[in-house]
């Protein structure tokens, strides 16, 4: 039998985070997740979904004719075909990014393919699910994500991107504001006092469309 997943939506956007912020790019997002960030924006994603088979997600990103694709959730790796997925998207020349949570074994996804890793700040009532053995598998290939709630979520990220010198282990680390929490302008200022060597980013998508659906 062919390989599938189970997929909310497929469909074709700016890229609004991390390192190719503004870049046409097709998104795969895999339905399922084990954690409940008390700010998620994807709750639709938990449950649901299409299957389709491997090959049929792979036509599909195709007929966009975009070079870049996001594999996202939901969670991708909670999906044991998600592996397979981004090789093959790779082999076919794409650029891959994958979005995931950090609570879930990073250590077997291609290593052609971006990982831009969350980890989970206080703030985010999931803080526990932070498999920290992760942070070993980055490379300057990889970037780190936290979501700032508030300045205790600040602090513990400076603090842990000091301890593990992530600046320097990845290409990018990203402090992001939650938006319904914390102004992008106060995150802007600390970063700015504490001479973070980080990158802010707000999210380029909310900012063109709000909450509508296949952004």
């Amino acid at each position: 039998m062919s390989a599938t997943l189970r997929i909310s939506e497929i469909f074709y956007s700016l890229q609004g985070e991390a390192s190719t912020v503004g870049l046409p790019t097709v998104f795969v997002r895999l339905t399922g997740c084990p954690l409940r960030c008390q700010y998620c924006d994807t709750a639709y994603a938990f449950s649901g979904g299409v299957i389709y088979k491997l090959d049929e997600i792979i036509k599909e990103v195709d007929s966009y004719g975009a070079r870049y694709v996001t594999v996202t959730g939901g969670e991708p790796l909670a999906q044991e075909n998600c592996l397979e997925l981004m090789k093959l998207l790779c082999d076919k020349g794409y650029k891959v990014s994958l979005e995931t949570s950090g609570a879930m074994d990073i250590s077997r996804v291609d290593t052609r393919v971006a990982r831009v890793m969350d980890i989970k700040t206080p703030g985010s009532n999931e803080m526990h699910r932070n498999l920290m053995d992760n942070i070993a598998e980055l490379t300057g290939h990889d970037q780190v994500k936290f979501v700032v709630c508030n300045q205790e979520d600040y602090q513990w990220a400076r603090e842990l991107n000091n301890e593990y010198q992530l600046d320097e282990r990845v290409s990018d680390v990203l402090f992001s504001p939650s938006k319904e929490e914390l102004e992008a302008k106060q995150l802007a200022e600390w970063i700015l006092e504490d001479r973070l060597n980080v990158r802010m980013q707000v999210q380029l998508h909310k900012y063109l469309w709000g909450d509508e659906p296949g952004h």
